[in-house]
C-alpha cells in the first residue's frame, strides 16, 4: 500500500514538473503580528503589529509551484519580566527570503486556493531594544531561519495569504537568555506579469 502511495505521487510530480512552467511575478505587501518567545520563564510577552513589503515570483506546473519571495518586514516584541515591573521592547527589522513550495488544493480559471510552506532567511538590517537593562541591542544576531507555513487564495491576478512565520534560530543571544521570533502574516499582492 506505502509503495502504491508514493508511485501515485511521483505520478503526479512528474507529470506536473514535464507540463510547460508558468511563470508569476508580483509585488507583495501586508502586516505582521509578531511575538517574542524568550527562554525564560520569568518574563512574558505581547505581540506588536509591523508590516512587510516586497517581491515574489512564482513558478508552477499544474498544481504544484515554487515561490521565492525577498521583502523587507518589521518584527519585534513586548517583554515583560513577571518578578519585578521591567518591561523591554524589542523593534528590528530584516530582509527576508522566503523559499516556498505550494500546492493548489482548488484550481480553476478565476480562483485558486492553495497550502504554502517553506524555510525563511532572515537578515536582521536594523536593531533596537528600548527599556530595560537586562537587554541589549549588542546582543542580536545578524542572520538566523523560520519557518513559514499558511494558506492563500488567488482571484484573477491578486493573491492574498495568511502565513505563520516560526524562528527555528534565535535572533537575540546573551548569556543566559535568548529569544526567538513568531509572527502572523497577512499579505495582499498583485501579479504584474
Amino acid at each position: 500500500m506505502k509503495r502504491l502511495i508514493v508511485l501515485a505521487f511521483a505520478i503526479v510530480l512528474l507529470t506536473s514538473v514535464v507540463a510547460q512552467p508558468k511563470l508569476d511575478l508580483g509585488i507583495k505587501g501586508g502586516v505582521n503580528f509578531s511575538k517574542i518567545s524568550l527562554n525564560m520563564d520569568d518574563y512574558s510577552s505581547e505581540s506588536v503589529t509591523k508590516s512587510h513589503i516586497g517581491v515574489f515570483g512564482r513558478v508552477g506546473w499544474d498544481r504544484v509551484f515554487i515561490q521565492p519571495e525577498l521583502y523587507f518586514s518589521g518584527k519585534g516584541g513586548d517583554v515583560t519580566s513577571d518578578i519585578s515591573s521591567t518591561m523591554a521592547s524589542f523593534n528590528y527589522k530584516t530582509f527576508d527570503v522566503p523559499v516556498l513550495l505550494g500546492f493548489r488544493l482548488i484550481k480553476g480559471k478565476l480562483l485558486d486556493f492553495h497550502v504554502i510552506g517553506g524555510p525563511v532567511f532572515n537578515s536582521i538590517t536594523k536593531d533596537d531594544v528600548s527599556g530595560g537593562a537586562d537587554f541589549d541591542d549588542s546582543f542580536y544576531k545578524d542572520r538566523y531561519t523560520s519557518i513559514q507555513y499558511g494558506v492563500g487564495v488567488d482571484v484573477l491576478f491578486i493573491t492574498v495569504d495568511a502565513r505563520m512565520e516560526n524562528g527555528l534560530g534565535e535572533f537575540y543571544t546573551q548569556e543566559g537568555k535568548s529569544a526567538k521570533n513568531n509572527a502572523f502574516m497577512l499579505s495582499v499582492g498583485f501579479k504584474i506579469l
